[in-house]
């Protein structure tokens, strides 16, 4: 039986003690709107007021993935696959130089990236972006099959002056092996609420008590509860506390990049915990949580290592690939809130051949620190997530990574399914199940122990 050992520890000046009945609230709380949330505007109000801010009268239609008969049916055939020019040159700059150093691709290039997923893709992270107090709710000791374990039950509190009915409360659980000697690896997951239609079931023994075993930790962290996952949510979350309520500017930040800020403020608190190894943390997510996965790798560099699970269109996926799900379902009512506003235009005027970048350019500000895309069988999970789209984009990132002083893929021919790419910084494997990263978490936590080894170098090095 679990047993309480501790509880209310703060982390952060003049926090006040939260009782352990929250813990159970947080989950509802992702769920239900905040106050601010009923002046806001509706999803499709707050669609048509970017569109107007863009001089839009009417975007393409998204792919349709259920109608093959559709006028717009989503395309499956590589025959038609790729009908736009080449794609940017993740190391030559804006002013045409070729960049040949590490210095100049730290200086010059990557900033140069940076900027134009900040302005055109994901949005800017506003610079009165609330601090964020964590505090441990509860400690319990547990086992999760054969491994005894310390749970610690977190909430991180965001809050602003002048938008009092905004509530932010971030809900993570961290769990590390009760038996450790040190700091340990861990491995942080974007985890979808309750249960999510669709996935399949967990194998055994699950990604959790594999990472046990190792003698690693993990975190689970509650997306929902930074960030609503719908349009008419912008006005509460992170996004609607750093705005005040107000609605967001093209520029501004969407739901993917607030996921990702999320998660980097989970990072700063497993810094001060004394059983994590800070420096030895990774980043994990499926499908839209995949998306955010890799947002996070390239824009944190404190993550040590990144599985990007399935993440598709606005992930791994290169926009410019007519396969699968398109730009233009990003920027329909139902998808649009992950993105900045200035993403919508890529659907109406301009197409994703207009974007100044693609998806290996964002693989690429991962570099050096290793990155394993993952997807299942084309007939099991389907072809929407276009897997061949996302080891392109893998494949395209290659040359940073050599720059830097990492393997890349070592091949630009797609293996066959169950068959891994897992002998460099980048990796690839497509398994035989579906909409899942399970089946690849063997394959994973075997590859990244040798970056995650005691003294091995995954971080940034200028």
């Amino acid at each position: 039986m679990a047993r309480l050992t501790r509880r209310h520890r703060t982390f952060g000046a003049g926090a006040l003690a939260v009782t352990v009945s929250l813990a159970g609230t947080l989950a509802a709380r992702a769920q239900a709107p905040s106050p601010a949330a009923a002046t806001g505007l509706s999803a499709e109000d707050d669609h048509r007021r970017l569109l107007d801010l863009l001089h839009i009268k009417e975007l393409r239609p998204g792919a349709d993935g259920r109608n093959p008969q559709a006028p717009n049916a989503a395309n499956y055939d590589e025959a038609r696959a790729n009908p736009f020019p080449r794609l940017p040159d993740p190391l030559v700059s804006k002013s045409g130089r070729p960049v040949t150093t590490a210095d100049a691709w730290w200086k010059q290039r990557r900033p140069e990236i940076v900027e134009d997923f900040d302005r055109e893709i994901y949005g800017r992270v506003p610079r009165t972006v609330p601090s964020v107090r964590w505090q441990v709710l509860t400690v319990e000791q547990g086992r999760n099959g054969a491994s005894a374990t310390m749970t610690r039950r977190l909430v991180g509190h965001a809050e602003a002056a002048g938008a009092p009915a905004i509530a932010v409360d971030i809900d993570m659980t961290l769990v590390t092996p009760a038996a450790a000697k040190g700091r340990v690896p861990v491995i942080v997951q974007f985890t979808f609420p309750g249960t999510f239609p669709g996935l399949p079931p967990e194998p055994t023994p699950t990604w959790q008590q594999q990472l046990l075993a190792k003698g690693w930790g993990y975190a689970i962290l509650l997306p929902t509860t930074v960030q609503a996952d719908n349009g008419a949510g912008l006005a509460q979350g992170i996004i609607g506390l750093a705005n005040r309520g107000r609605p967001r500017a093209l520029d501004d930040w969407g739901a993917l990049r607030a996921w990702a800020w999320g998660a980097s403020r989970a990072l700063d608190y497993l810094e001060t915990d004394a059983a994590v190894d800070a420096k030895r943390v990774g980043i994990a997510g499926l499908s839209r949580y995949g998306k955010a996965a890799l947002v996070t790798m390239a824009y944190d560099q404190r993550f040590a290592v990144g599985l990007i699970g399935s993440s598709g269109e606005g992930g791994a996926k290169l926009h410019r690939r007519n396969f699968g799900e398109l730009v233009e379902n990003l920027a329909g009512s139902g998808e649009y809130h992950w993105m900045a506003g200035n993403f919508l235009k890529y659907a109406g005027p301009l197409t994703a051949a207009d974007l100044p970048v693609d998806a290996h350019e964002l693989i690429a500000l991962c570099a050096p620190r290793p990155v394993f895309v993952s997807c299942g069988s084309p007939t099991v999970e389907g072809q929407w997530v276009d897997a061949r789209g996302m080891f392109m984009a893998t494949v395209a990132a290659g040359p940073v990574y050599r720059l830097l002083g990492r393997r890349d893929l070592g091949t630009a021919e797609m293996p066959p399914l169950e068959h891994g790419l897992l002998e460099g910084a980048l990796a690839f494997r497509q398994h035989a199940a579906g909409h899942t990263i399970g089946p690849n978490w063997p394959f994973f936590i075997s590859w990244a122990e040798r970056f995650l080894a005691p003294g091995a170098q995954t971080a940034r090095a200028e």
